[in-house]
């Protein structure tokens, strides 16, 4: 054989081996274009059937005839394919999705029925040739929360939509079930509900619907995203409000740390009847009620005097530290709605203060019921700032809006003396004008590194250094006292107990 034919022999094994890859890029070429287009993507098993002609295309090279067998494959894939392809629905004629309105939805909802996973409709519900996308949630929850959530999808087109919707979770959102598979037939409408658990509290914000739907034979999907905006607003969990005012219809508030505490003097404001307990003036049982019901029986009176309190909650960046899995604020405005509470049951005035670097917040004191509420939504959506605290701005603005004697309750958590300066200084100038009462928040941390010392160096050394910080927050404690304010040092997750207590005592001593 000559060289010439040894090289026409090697050209022709070299054209016969790239005309499959030829054949591969004029099949792969529309896939892109679809993909790049209509946010279109071959599924599994479209791409495992294009595997089949690839692995043959490595023979060709061995045995030219499998050429011809290999276009006709091809050819047979790109015809089924773009077939199946046509069959894939779309969302509508000239958009990705139809915006609906939020719900106000307030009730809770039921299980969901039909073949889909949902209830389905034959009425025709969506503009037509489009598809649309509602849901329906409550406008408030409360944090850990299992809350309703109701999607309803109207297809108002002539195909039927085959695959799975998942709904919008933003972060602090968990859901149950996340997916829901989907088979909407045309002109129907169906209905799926699932439970969205908040994980933290402030304002939700829920944007988009997602749709994946699936061509006739499944070799095609596509992402259809459906702009639905809603908004859920999640509160603190108020369990320990209603926790309190059971225990306190039923005289067992001890059960939770709360205190009770004696009057000084006499007041004349009769509240109600209740069973007598050791601390009790005998001179306060009614014989009447006790010879009625054979049980001891005394009148409980209330004062009439009305007073206010102001909570100043520290939003800067040393309320960002973490315990029990909330922040130091988080466990701050528990205490402090707690607080509030208690307080506007005992028909007084509270207020609220939230600041960082700058006010961000502020509601002046009032009583009354629709107060508690007032004081959820000034306080629902606060978060730790990364920024230094000024306390300037924020007594500033409390000298400026309150100039009625109050209870002034800063809750706060200080570790350097900068700002441990500020707080002495800022407090001790209300004493006269005002009651101060500092609430400072410890460092569990601390604690344990200075009560379990070691012989190991390290621990050693740490132990020292956790004393000495110890020793220093004993000596703020004890300036803010001497400047006239009142302290309570807790740890975050035993704070509102103390200072339920705290309130509760400064009423009974009328120190306002």
């Amino acid at each position: 054989m000559s060289t010439s034919d040894r090289m026409g022999g090697n050209s022709t094994l070299l054209w016969l081996s790239t005309v499959p890859w030829l054949l591969l890029v004029a099949i792969a070429a529309p896939l892109l274009l679809a993909v790049w287009r209509s946010q279109t993507y071959p599924t599994r098993v479209l791409v495992g059937i294009l595997l089949v002609p690839i692995l043959c295309s490595l023979l060709v090279a061995l045995w030219a005839p499998l050429l011809l067998v290999l276009a006709i494959v091809d050819g047979v894939i790109l015809v089924i394919a773009a077939i199946d392809y046509i069959t894939l629905p779309v969302a509508s004629r000239g958009g990705r999705g139809t915006r609906t309105a939020e719900s106000r939805k307030t009730s809770g909802v039921g299980e969901a029925e039909g073949e889909a996973g949902g209830s389905q409709s034959d009425e025709p519900s969506a503009p037509a040739g489009r598809l649309a996308a509602e849901r329906k949630l409550p406008r408030t929850t409360s944090i850990n929360a299992a809350t309703p959530s109701e999607l309803t999808l109207r297809n108002g087109t002539r195909r039927t939509f085959r695959g799975f919707v998942r709904d919008d979770l933003p972060e602090g959102i968990e859901a149950e079930p996340a997916v829901h598979p989907v088979l909407l037939p045309p002109l129907s409408k169906a209905t799926y509900t699932a439970r969205v658990t908040p994980t933290r509290r402030g304002v939700i914000d829920f944007q988009r619907v997602y749709l994946e739907t699936f061509s006739a034979l499944r070799l095609w999907k596509r992402q259809i995203v459906l702009p639905v905006a809603s908004r859920l607003n999640v509160y603190p969990d108020m369990k320990q409000m209603a926790e309190y005012a059971l225990l306190a219809r039923t005289d067992r508030l001890s059960l939770i740390g709360v205190r009770r505490t004696r009057r000084i003097g006499q007041d004349s404001d009769f509240e109600r009847l209740r069973d007598y307990t050791p601390d009790d003036n005998y001179r306060h049982i009614d014989w009447r009620s006790t010879a009625r019901r054979h049980k001891l029986t005394v009148r409980q009176f209330q004062s009439d005097q009305s007073q206010r309190i102001m909570l100043l909650l520290d939003c800067g960046r040393m309320m960002t530290n973490e315990r029990a899995g909330m922040s130091l604020l988080d466990h701050s405005l528990n205490a402090a709605l707690m607080m509030a509470y208690v307080a506007l049951s005992q028909g007084d005035s509270v207020g609220m203060l939230c600041f960082s670097d700058r006010v961000h917040a502020y509601l002046p004191p009032r009583g009354g019921r629709n107060q508690l509420n007032r004081l959820l939504q000034a306080g629902f959506d606060q978060f730790p700032r990364l920024v230094e605290s000024r306390y300037d701005q924020a007594f500033l603005h409390l000298s400026n809006h309150c100039k009625r004697r109050t209870l002034v309750a800063l809750m706060t958590s200080v570790i350097d003396e900068v700002n441990a300066g500020q707080v002495v200084d800022y407090l001790g100038n209300l004493v006269g004008r005002h009651l101060p009462l500092g609430l400072l928040i410890r460092d569990r941390q601390i604690f344990d590194a200075a009560d379990h010392p070691s012989d190991d160096p390290t621990r050693l050394y740490r132990a020292a250094v956790a004393a000495e910080i110890l020793c220093w927050r004993d000596q703020l404690i004890h300036d803010l006292r001497h400047r006239g304010s009142l302290v309570l040092d807790v740890f975050p997750e035993e704070m509102t107990a103390p200072l339920v207590n705290e309130y509760l005592r400064i009423k009974a001593d009328h120190l306002l």
